[in-house]
Protein backbone atom coordinates (compact mmCIF):
# COMPACT_ATOMS: atom_id res chain seq x y z
CA UNK A 1 0.00 0.00 0.00
CA UNK A 2 1.17 3.74 -0.70
CA UNK A 3 2.18 5.83 1.94
CA UNK A 4 -0.39 8.18 0.98
CA UNK A 5 -2.92 5.62 0.47
CA UNK A 6 -1.82 4.50 3.98
CA UNK A 7 -2.60 8.28 5.15
CA UNK A 8 -5.84 8.26 3.93
CA UNK A 9 -7.12 5.17 5.58
CA UNK A 10 -5.11 6.37 8.61
CA UNK A 11 -6.89 9.91 8.65
CA UNK A 12 -10.24 8.34 7.73
CA UNK A 13 -9.85 5.66 10.57
CA UNK A 14 -8.85 8.83 13.08
CA UNK A 15 -12.57 9.97 11.92
CA UNK A 16 -14.73 6.74 11.17
CA UNK A 17 -13.46 4.61 14.32
CA UNK A 18 -14.31 6.53 17.00
CA UNK A 19 -17.47 7.39 15.79
CA UNK A 20 -18.39 3.81 15.26
CA UNK A 21 -17.00 2.23 18.50
CA UNK A 22 -18.85 5.40 20.39
CA UNK A 23 -22.20 4.72 18.05
CA UNK A 24 -21.91 0.60 19.61
CA UNK A 25 -21.13 1.82 22.93
CA UNK A 26 -24.18 4.38 23.24
CA UNK A 27 -26.20 1.63 21.38
CA UNK A 28 -25.62 -0.15 23.76
CA UNK A 29 -26.01 1.08 26.56
CA UNK A 30 -29.06 3.09 25.50
CA UNK A 31 -30.64 0.04 24.73
CA UNK A 32 -30.48 -1.40 28.42
CA UNK A 33 -31.48 1.68 30.10
CA UNK A 34 -34.43 1.80 27.90
CA UNK A 35 -35.79 -1.83 28.13
CA UNK A 36 -35.01 -0.71 32.03
CA UNK A 37 -37.19 1.96 31.69
CA UNK A 38 -40.20 0.48 29.86
CA UNK A 39 -39.91 -2.35 32.15
CA UNK A 40 -40.41 0.01 35.02
CA UNK A 41 -43.14 1.82 33.02
CA UNK A 42 -44.73 -0.90 31.53
CA UNK A 43 -44.95 0.80 28.42
CA UNK A 44 -43.45 0.51 24.75
CA UNK A 45 -40.61 3.34 24.01
CA UNK A 46 -40.81 2.31 19.97
CA UNK A 47 -37.42 2.52 20.14
CA UNK A 48 -35.12 5.20 21.07
CA UNK A 49 -38.36 7.21 21.33
CA UNK A 50 -37.10 7.85 24.82
CA UNK A 51 -33.94 9.73 23.96
CA UNK A 52 -35.09 11.02 20.56
CA UNK A 53 -38.64 12.69 22.10
CA UNK A 54 -39.15 11.98 26.11
CA UNK A 55 -42.14 14.39 25.99
CA UNK A 56 -43.92 12.28 23.90
CA UNK A 57 -43.03 9.10 25.90
CA UNK A 58 -43.52 10.28 29.42
CA UNK A 59 -47.16 11.79 28.28
CA UNK A 60 -48.61 8.61 26.59
CA UNK A 61 -48.01 7.42 30.33
CA UNK A 62 -50.71 9.81 31.24
CA UNK A 63 -53.08 10.72 28.15
CA UNK A 64 -56.17 8.92 28.88
CA UNK A 65 -56.30 11.27 32.28
CA UNK A 66 -54.85 14.13 30.46
CA UNK A 67 -57.52 13.87 27.46
CA UNK A 68 -61.04 13.28 30.15
CA UNK A 69 -59.37 16.04 32.70
CA UNK A 70 -58.92 18.27 29.70
CA UNK A 71 -62.76 17.72 28.57
CA UNK A 72 -64.13 17.95 32.07
CA UNK A 73 -62.68 21.44 32.39
CA UNK A 74 -63.17 22.59 29.16
CA UNK A 75 -67.49 21.15 29.52
CA UNK A 76 -68.20 20.59 33.26
CA UNK A 77 -65.36 22.35 35.31
CA UNK A 78 -67.44 22.00 38.84
CA UNK A 79 -66.99 18.16 38.25
CA UNK A 80 -63.38 19.43 39.38
CA UNK A 81 -64.64 20.21 42.73
CA UNK A 82 -65.98 16.27 43.14
CA UNK A 83 -63.00 15.07 45.37
CA UNK A 84 -64.60 11.35 44.72
CA UNK A 85 -63.88 11.95 41.24
CA UNK A 86 -60.60 13.46 41.34
CA UNK A 87 -59.52 10.17 43.91
CA UNK A 88 -60.54 7.93 40.63
CA UNK A 89 -58.47 9.50 38.38
CA UNK A 90 -55.45 9.77 40.84
CA UNK A 91 -56.15 5.80 41.62
CA UNK A 92 -55.79 5.61 37.48
CA UNK A 93 -52.19 7.97 37.43
CA UNK A 94 -51.10 5.55 41.10
CA UNK A 95 -50.93 2.80 38.47
CA UNK A 96 -48.71 4.56 36.04
CA UNK A 97 -46.26 5.79 38.66
CA UNK A 98 -48.42 8.95 38.63
CA UNK A 99 -50.21 11.73 41.05
CA UNK A 100 -53.21 14.31 40.77
CA UNK A 101 -52.45 17.91 41.81
CA UNK A 102 -55.53 20.45 41.78
CA UNK A 103 -54.78 24.09 42.83
CA UNK A 104 -57.01 26.74 43.12
CA UNK A 105 -56.83 30.35 44.29
CA UNK A 106 -52.61 29.54 44.50
CA UNK A 107 -53.26 26.86 46.88
CA UNK A 108 -53.98 23.10 46.35
CA UNK A 109 -57.14 21.79 47.29
CA UNK A 110 -56.60 18.39 46.15
CA UNK A 111 -53.02 16.01 46.41
CA UNK A 112 -51.90 13.05 47.87
CA UNK A 113 -49.27 13.87 50.23
CA UNK A 114 -48.23 10.28 51.36
CA UNK A 115 -47.59 9.08 47.48
CA UNK A 116 -44.57 10.76 45.85
CA UNK A 117 -44.19 13.87 47.07
CA UNK A 118 -44.08 14.93 50.72
CA UNK A 119 -45.40 17.89 52.41
CA UNK A 120 -42.44 19.98 51.94
CA UNK A 121 -41.89 19.08 48.52
CA UNK A 122 -45.28 20.42 47.75
CA UNK A 123 -44.52 23.43 49.54
CA UNK A 124 -42.19 24.08 47.37
CA UNK A 125 -44.08 23.85 44.06
CA UNK A 126 -43.99 27.22 43.22
CA UNK A 127 -40.30 27.82 44.10
CA UNK A 128 -38.90 25.96 41.23
CA UNK A 129 -35.51 27.28 40.29
CA UNK A 130 -34.42 24.95 37.98
CA UNK A 131 -36.76 23.58 35.64
CA UNK A 132 -36.89 22.96 31.72
CA UNK A 133 -40.18 24.20 29.39
CA UNK A 134 -41.50 21.79 26.54
CA UNK A 135 -44.16 22.00 24.19
CA UNK A 136 -44.81 25.38 24.49
CA UNK A 137 -45.01 25.36 28.67
CA UNK A 138 -47.72 23.05 28.68
CA UNK A 139 -45.50 19.94 29.80
CA UNK A 140 -42.49 20.43 32.08
CA UNK A 141 -39.83 18.49 33.42
CA UNK A 142 -38.89 19.43 36.56
CA UNK A 143 -36.31 19.25 39.73
CA UNK A 144 -38.12 19.73 42.64
CA UNK A 145 -35.55 20.63 45.39
CA UNK A 146 -32.91 19.68 42.86
CA UNK A 147 -33.43 15.99 43.77
CA UNK A 148 -36.64 14.34 42.80
CA UNK A 149 -36.79 14.94 38.68
CA UNK A 150 -40.53 14.60 37.78
CA UNK A 151 -42.57 15.21 34.60
CA UNK A 152 -45.64 17.61 35.00
CA UNK A 153 -48.39 18.40 32.82
CA UNK A 154 -50.72 21.08 33.82
CA UNK A 155 -54.85 22.06 32.31
CA UNK A 156 -55.45 25.81 33.39
CA UNK A 157 -59.10 26.03 33.73
CA UNK A 158 -61.83 28.16 35.40
CA UNK A 159 -64.52 27.27 38.33
CA UNK A 160 -67.86 27.91 37.91
CA UNK A 161 -67.46 31.21 40.22
CA UNK A 162 -64.65 32.40 37.95
CA UNK A 163 -62.14 31.30 40.21
CA UNK A 164 -58.66 30.06 38.92
CA UNK A 165 -58.16 26.93 38.45
CA UNK A 166 -55.03 24.51 37.62
CA UNK A 167 -54.47 20.62 37.39
CA UNK A 168 -51.24 19.14 37.91
CA UNK A 169 -50.58 15.67 36.62
CA UNK A 170 -46.86 15.04 37.88
CA UNK A 171 -45.24 11.55 37.00
CA UNK A 172 -42.07 10.69 38.92
CA UNK A 173 -39.25 9.65 36.79
CA UNK A 174 -37.47 7.20 38.28
CA UNK A 175 -33.56 6.76 38.65
CA UNK A 176 -33.41 5.48 34.93
CA UNK A 177 -34.63 8.52 33.76
CA UNK A 178 -32.12 10.21 35.77
CA UNK A 179 -29.19 7.72 34.64
CA UNK A 180 -29.94 8.36 31.09
CA UNK A 181 -29.82 12.41 31.01
CA UNK A 182 -26.42 11.80 33.00
CA UNK A 183 -25.44 9.34 30.41
CA UNK A 184 -25.59 11.53 27.57
CA UNK A 185 -22.30 13.60 29.68
CA UNK A 186 -20.84 10.57 30.09
CA UNK A 187 -21.03 9.53 26.92
CA UNK A 188 -19.62 13.20 25.82
CA UNK A 189 -16.54 11.94 27.83
CA UNK A 190 -16.35 8.62 26.63
CA UNK A 191 -16.61 9.80 22.98
CA UNK A 192 -13.58 11.84 23.72
CA UNK A 193 -11.98 9.07 25.46
CA UNK A 194 -12.22 6.64 22.54
CA UNK A 195 -11.26 9.41 20.15
CA UNK A 196 -7.77 9.94 22.09
CA UNK A 197 -7.40 6.23 22.44
CA UNK A 198 -7.99 5.64 18.51
CA UNK A 199 -5.93 8.72 17.49
CA UNK A 200 -3.26 6.81 20.07
CA UNK A 201 -3.88 3.42 18.80
CA UNK A 202 -3.66 4.28 15.32
CA UNK A 203 -1.09 7.10 14.93
CA UNK A 204 1.38 4.01 16.80
CA UNK A 205 0.64 1.99 14.49
CA UNK A 206 1.67 4.46 11.29
CA UNK A 207 4.66 5.50 13.43
CA UNK A 208 5.67 1.82 13.78
CA UNK A 209 4.92 1.17 10.05
CA UNK A 210 7.34 3.92 9.05
CA UNK A 211 9.99 3.73 11.81
CA UNK A 212 10.14 0.10 12.05
CA UNK A 213 11.07 -0.44 8.44
CA UNK A 214 13.41 2.91 8.54
CA UNK A 215 15.44 1.08 11.64
CA UNK A 216 16.28 -2.12 9.35
CA UNK A 217 17.35 0.24 6.44
CA UNK A 218 19.47 1.89 8.69
CA UNK A 219 20.67 -1.17 10.60
CA UNK A 220 21.37 -2.94 6.89
CA UNK A 221 23.56 0.93 6.65
CA UNK A 222 25.47 0.07 9.45
CA UNK A 223 26.25 -3.93 8.41
CA UNK A 224 27.45 -1.95 4.76
CA UNK A 225 29.34 0.90 6.70
CA UNK A 226 31.25 -2.24 8.86
CA UNK A 227 32.06 -4.47 5.07
CA UNK A 228 29.25 -7.11 5.80
CA UNK A 229 27.35 -7.56 2.77
CA UNK A 230 25.89 -11.17 3.11
CA UNK A 231 23.00 -10.61 4.27
CA UNK A 232 19.37 -9.28 2.59
CA UNK A 233 16.86 -6.44 3.45
CA UNK A 234 13.09 -7.35 3.90
CA UNK A 235 11.28 -4.91 4.79
CA UNK A 236 7.29 -5.17 4.82
CA UNK A 237 5.76 -1.68 5.18
CA UNK A 238 3.90 0.97 2.65
CA UNK A 239 5.06 0.70 -0.94
CA UNK A 240 7.42 3.79 -0.90
CA UNK A 241 9.11 2.38 1.70
CA UNK A 242 9.14 -1.61 0.04
CA UNK A 243 10.01 0.25 -2.99
CA UNK A 244 13.45 2.07 -0.88
CA UNK A 245 14.43 -1.35 0.62
CA UNK A 246 14.61 -2.84 -3.09
CA UNK A 247 16.63 -0.77 -4.25
CA UNK A 248 18.53 -0.66 -1.08
CA UNK A 249 18.98 -4.13 -1.78
CA UNK A 250 19.32 -4.21 -5.19
CA UNK A 251 22.64 -1.57 -4.18
CA UNK A 252 24.04 -3.86 -1.80
CA UNK A 253 24.26 -6.75 -4.05
CA UNK A 254 25.77 -4.53 -6.48
CA UNK A 255 28.52 -3.80 -3.66
CA UNK A 256 29.26 -7.33 -2.85
CA UNK A 257 29.41 -8.16 -6.47
CA UNK A 258 32.10 -5.34 -7.01
CA UNK A 259 33.31 -6.93 -3.86
CA UNK A 260 33.71 -10.08 -4.94
CA UNK A 261 35.01 -8.87 -8.02
CA UNK A 262 37.73 -7.12 -7.01
CA UNK A 263 38.77 -9.87 -4.66
CA UNK A 264 38.63 -12.91 -7.93
CA UNK A 265 40.62 -9.69 -9.62
CA UNK A 266 43.69 -9.50 -6.55
CA UNK A 267 43.64 -12.99 -6.76
CA UNK A 268 44.01 -13.75 -10.71
CA UNK A 269 46.34 -10.36 -10.91
CA UNK A 270 48.49 -11.90 -8.29
CA UNK A 271 48.20 -15.34 -9.85
CA UNK A 272 49.06 -13.72 -13.73
CA UNK A 273 51.89 -12.09 -11.88
CA UNK A 274 53.45 -15.74 -10.20
CA UNK A 275 52.66 -16.94 -13.47
CA UNK A 276 54.65 -14.58 -15.66
CA UNK A 277 57.53 -14.42 -12.95
CA UNK A 278 57.31 -18.21 -13.29
CA UNK A 279 57.30 -18.54 -17.39
CA UNK A 280 60.00 -15.49 -17.45
CA UNK A 281 62.68 -17.05 -14.94
CA UNK A 282 63.00 -19.75 -17.07
CA UNK A 283 63.71 -17.96 -20.32
CA UNK A 284 66.12 -15.55 -18.69
CA UNK A 285 68.08 -18.05 -16.57
CA UNK A 286 68.81 -19.76 -19.74
CA UNK A 287 70.02 -16.50 -21.47
CA UNK A 288 71.72 -15.65 -18.32
CA UNK A 289 73.50 -19.41 -18.93
CA UNK A 290 74.11 -19.10 -22.51
CA UNK A 291 75.40 -15.82 -22.47
CA UNK A 292 78.37 -17.01 -19.24
CA UNK A 293 78.89 -19.95 -21.77
CA UNK A 294 79.99 -17.60 -24.87
CA UNK A 295 81.66 -15.24 -22.34
CA UNK A 296 83.64 -17.94 -20.85
CA UNK A 297 84.67 -19.25 -23.93
CA UNK A 298 82.20 -22.41 -23.78
CA UNK A 299 81.29 -21.71 -27.34
CA UNK A 300 84.41 -22.24 -28.88
CA UNK A 301 83.72 -23.35 -32.55
CA UNK A 302 81.56 -21.84 -34.87
CA UNK A 303 78.59 -24.28 -34.80
CA UNK A 304 78.66 -24.10 -30.70
CA UNK A 305 78.11 -20.08 -30.64
CA UNK A 306 75.58 -20.19 -33.54
CA UNK A 307 73.23 -22.73 -31.16
CA UNK A 308 74.26 -20.77 -28.51
CA UNK A 309 73.19 -17.47 -30.05
CA UNK A 310 70.10 -19.21 -31.45
CA UNK A 311 68.62 -20.42 -28.12
CA UNK A 312 69.39 -16.85 -27.16
CA UNK A 313 67.13 -15.62 -29.69
CA UNK A 314 64.28 -18.27 -28.97
CA UNK A 315 64.09 -17.47 -26.00
CA UNK A 316 64.44 -13.61 -26.06
CA UNK A 317 61.48 -14.35 -28.58
CA UNK A 318 59.47 -16.45 -25.62
CA UNK A 319 59.82 -13.80 -23.07
CA UNK A 320 58.26 -11.11 -25.83
CA UNK A 321 55.16 -12.93 -26.30
CA UNK A 322 54.86 -13.59 -22.69
CA UNK A 323 55.29 -9.46 -22.29
CA UNK A 324 52.99 -8.85 -25.04
CA UNK A 325 50.56 -11.34 -23.61
CA UNK A 326 51.01 -9.85 -20.41
CA UNK A 327 50.12 -6.16 -22.13
CA UNK A 328 47.46 -7.52 -24.13
CA UNK A 329 45.80 -8.86 -21.03
CA UNK A 330 45.57 -5.26 -19.37
CA UNK A 331 43.74 -3.76 -22.21
CA UNK A 332 41.09 -7.01 -21.93
CA UNK A 333 40.65 -6.03 -18.63
CA UNK A 334 39.67 -2.05 -19.20
CA UNK A 335 38.28 -3.44 -22.37
CA UNK A 336 40.63 -0.96 -24.62
CA UNK A 337 41.51 -3.46 -27.40
CA UNK A 338 42.26 -1.64 -30.44
CA UNK A 339 40.09 -3.06 -33.34
CA UNK A 340 40.88 -1.97 -37.05
CA UNK A 341 38.14 -4.06 -38.61
CA UNK A 342 38.80 -4.47 -42.68
CA UNK A 343 37.64 -6.63 -45.27
CA UNK A 344 39.55 -9.85 -45.35
CA UNK A 345 39.27 -12.72 -48.15
CA UNK A 346 39.29 -16.34 -46.35
CA UNK A 347 41.65 -18.03 -48.80
CA UNK A 348 44.34 -15.87 -49.26
CA UNK A 349 44.42 -14.78 -45.49
CA UNK A 350 44.33 -18.36 -43.78
CA UNK A 351 47.16 -19.38 -46.49
CA UNK A 352 49.20 -16.48 -45.20
CA UNK A 353 48.58 -17.44 -41.64
CA UNK A 354 49.48 -21.58 -42.32
CA UNK A 355 52.99 -19.97 -44.25
CA UNK A 356 53.53 -18.23 -41.22
CA UNK A 357 52.92 -20.66 -38.41
CA UNK A 358 54.37 -23.72 -40.85
CA UNK A 359 58.03 -22.39 -40.80
CA UNK A 360 57.84 -22.77 -36.90
CA UNK A 361 55.88 -25.93 -37.21
CA UNK A 362 58.64 -28.41 -39.51
CA UNK A 363 61.42 -27.54 -36.93
CA UNK A 364 59.06 -29.09 -34.37
CA UNK A 365 58.32 -32.72 -36.32
CA UNK A 366 54.83 -31.53 -36.84
CA UNK A 367 52.71 -31.53 -39.98
CA UNK A 368 50.24 -28.85 -40.87
CA UNK A 369 47.26 -29.34 -43.27
CA UNK A 370 45.11 -26.71 -44.47
CA UNK A 371 41.92 -27.31 -46.13
CA UNK A 372 39.58 -24.70 -47.33
CA UNK A 373 35.40 -25.79 -48.15
CA UNK A 374 34.45 -22.18 -48.55
CA UNK A 375 33.65 -20.44 -51.70
CA UNK A 376 36.92 -19.15 -53.24
CA UNK A 377 35.56 -15.06 -53.04
CA UNK A 378 33.99 -15.79 -49.61
CA UNK A 379 34.77 -12.45 -47.79
CA UNK A 380 35.17 -11.71 -43.42
CA UNK A 381 34.84 -8.04 -41.39
CA UNK A 382 37.85 -8.73 -38.80
CA UNK A 383 41.03 -7.46 -37.49
CA UNK A 384 44.06 -9.17 -39.17
CA UNK A 385 46.18 -8.46 -36.73
CA UNK A 386 43.81 -9.92 -33.72
CA UNK A 387 42.87 -12.89 -35.86
CA UNK A 388 46.10 -13.75 -36.47
CA UNK A 389 46.59 -13.86 -32.37
CA UNK A 390 43.62 -16.22 -32.33
CA UNK A 391 45.25 -18.22 -34.49
CA UNK A 392 48.56 -18.27 -32.87
CA UNK A 393 47.20 -18.50 -28.93
CA UNK A 394 45.27 -21.63 -30.50
CA UNK A 395 48.27 -23.45 -32.52
CA UNK A 396 50.59 -22.51 -29.88
CA UNK A 397 48.43 -24.28 -27.58
CA UNK A 398 48.05 -27.30 -29.66
CA UNK A 399 52.30 -27.91 -29.62
CA UNK A 400 52.51 -27.25 -26.09
CA UNK A 401 50.50 -30.63 -25.56
CA UNK A 402 51.36 -32.37 -28.41
CA UNK A 403 52.59 -35.67 -26.79
CA UNK A 404 52.62 -37.79 -29.82
CA UNK A 405 56.08 -39.12 -31.93
CA UNK A 406 54.77 -37.59 -34.87
CA UNK A 407 52.15 -34.39 -34.53
CA UNK A 408 49.62 -33.02 -36.41
CA UNK A 409 47.47 -29.81 -36.83
CA UNK A 410 44.84 -29.52 -39.64
CA UNK A 411 42.76 -26.21 -39.76
CA UNK A 412 39.56 -26.10 -41.70
CA UNK A 413 37.62 -23.81 -42.78
CA UNK A 414 33.80 -24.65 -43.59
CA UNK A 415 31.00 -22.66 -45.05
CA UNK A 416 28.15 -22.01 -42.56
CA UNK A 417 25.46 -19.56 -43.53
CA UNK A 418 26.00 -15.84 -42.77
CA UNK A 419 29.12 -17.10 -41.18
CA UNK A 420 32.91 -18.81 -41.72
CA UNK A 421 33.31 -22.19 -39.07
CA UNK A 422 37.03 -22.32 -38.43
CA UNK A 423 38.22 -25.81 -37.28
CA UNK A 424 41.75 -26.38 -35.96
CA UNK A 425 42.40 -30.07 -34.97
CA UNK A 426 45.57 -31.58 -33.09
CA UNK A 427 46.26 -34.90 -32.08
CA UNK A 428 47.70 -33.90 -28.52
CA UNK A 429 47.00 -35.34 -24.97
CA UNK A 430 43.14 -34.00 -24.95
CA UNK A 431 41.34 -32.88 -22.33
CA UNK A 432 39.00 -34.06 -19.48
CA UNK A 433 35.24 -33.97 -20.42
CA UNK A 434 34.84 -32.37 -16.75
CA UNK A 435 37.59 -29.70 -17.49
CA UNK A 436 36.42 -28.69 -21.33
CA UNK A 437 33.85 -26.27 -19.88
CA UNK A 438 36.08 -24.28 -18.00
CA UNK A 439 39.13 -23.69 -20.38
CA UNK A 440 38.08 -20.57 -21.66
CA UNK A 441 38.31 -19.16 -18.05
CA UNK A 442 40.56 -16.85 -17.13
CA UNK A 443 43.87 -18.40 -15.82
CA UNK A 444 42.27 -22.16 -16.00
CA UNK A 445 44.79 -24.95 -16.07
CA UNK A 446 43.84 -28.67 -16.78
CA UNK A 447 47.25 -29.25 -15.81
CA UNK A 448 49.02 -27.08 -13.08
CA UNK A 449 52.14 -28.69 -12.97
CA UNK A 450 52.25 -29.76 -16.60
CA UNK A 451 51.35 -26.18 -17.92
CA UNK A 452 53.94 -24.67 -15.53
CA UNK A 453 56.43 -27.44 -17.07
CA UNK A 454 54.79 -26.08 -20.58
CA UNK A 455 55.11 -22.47 -19.58
CA UNK A 456 51.94 -20.09 -19.98
CA UNK A 457 50.43 -17.39 -18.34
CA UNK A 458 47.05 -19.35 -18.30
CA UNK A 459 45.16 -16.65 -20.34
CA UNK A 460 45.74 -17.64 -23.67
CA UNK A 461 42.43 -19.28 -24.48
CA UNK A 462 40.77 -16.54 -22.38
CA UNK A 463 41.90 -14.04 -25.02
CA UNK A 464 40.97 -15.79 -27.85
CA UNK A 465 37.43 -15.91 -26.45
CA UNK A 466 37.59 -12.56 -26.08
CA UNK A 467 38.83 -11.43 -29.75
CA UNK A 468 36.02 -13.59 -31.12
CA UNK A 469 33.27 -12.30 -28.99
CA UNK A 470 34.02 -9.00 -30.33
CA UNK A 471 34.08 -10.04 -33.08
CA UNK A 472 30.68 -11.13 -33.39
CA UNK A 473 31.22 -14.95 -33.30
CA UNK A 474 31.36 -17.53 -30.83
CA UNK A 475 34.03 -20.27 -29.46
CA UNK A 476 33.52 -23.46 -28.17
CA UNK A 477 35.86 -27.22 -27.95
CA UNK A 478 35.39 -30.91 -28.08
CA UNK A 479 38.02 -33.05 -27.08
CA UNK A 480 39.34 -36.96 -26.36
CA UNK A 481 41.47 -37.79 -23.84
CA UNK A 482 44.64 -39.28 -25.31
CA UNK A 483 43.25 -38.61 -29.02
CA UNK A 484 43.17 -34.49 -29.73
CA UNK A 485 41.03 -31.84 -29.17
CA UNK A 486 38.88 -29.58 -31.64
CA UNK A 487 38.70 -25.49 -31.27
CA UNK A 488 35.77 -24.40 -33.25
CA UNK A 489 35.09 -20.26 -33.90
CA UNK A 490 33.09 -18.55 -35.92
CA UNK A 491 33.07 -15.59 -38.47
CA UNK A 492 30.73 -13.33 -39.48
CA UNK A 493 31.05 -13.29 -43.35
CA UNK A 494 31.09 -9.34 -45.28
CA UNK A 495 27.99 -9.73 -46.79
CA UNK A 496 27.99 -6.70 -49.95
CA UNK A 497 24.48 -4.46 -50.10
CA UNK A 498 23.38 -4.32 -53.74
CA UNK A 499 21.27 -0.91 -54.59
CA UNK A 500 18.63 -1.37 -56.82
CA UNK A 501 17.15 1.50 -58.48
Amino acid sequence: MKLKTRIFFTFLSLIVVPIIITVIVIGFLSFISIKNTENFYHIDSHGFEIITNPVRYFSRLTDEAYEKLNQVAAIAPEKLMDISYLEEINEQLLKKDSFLLVEKNKFFVFGEENQLWNDQEINSFYNWKEYIILNNGLEKMVYVNHKVLSFIREIKFQYPNNEAGTIYIVTYLSDQIISMRKMLELFMYLMIVILVLSVAIITSNLYKSISIPISQIKEATQSIKEGNLDFVVQVKAVKEIEELADDFDELRERLKLQAEEKVKYDSESKELISNISHDLKTPITAVKGYVEGIIDGVADTPEKMEKYIKTIYNKSNEMDRLINELTFYSKIDTNRIPYTFTKLNVESYFNDCIDEVGLDLESKNIELAFFNYAPVKTQIIADAEQLKRVINNIVGNSIKYLDKPKGFINIRIRDDGDFILVEIEDNGKGIGENELPYIFDRFYRTDTSRNSAKGGSGIGLSIVKKIIEDHGGEIWATSKELTGTVMYFKLRKYQEVQMYE
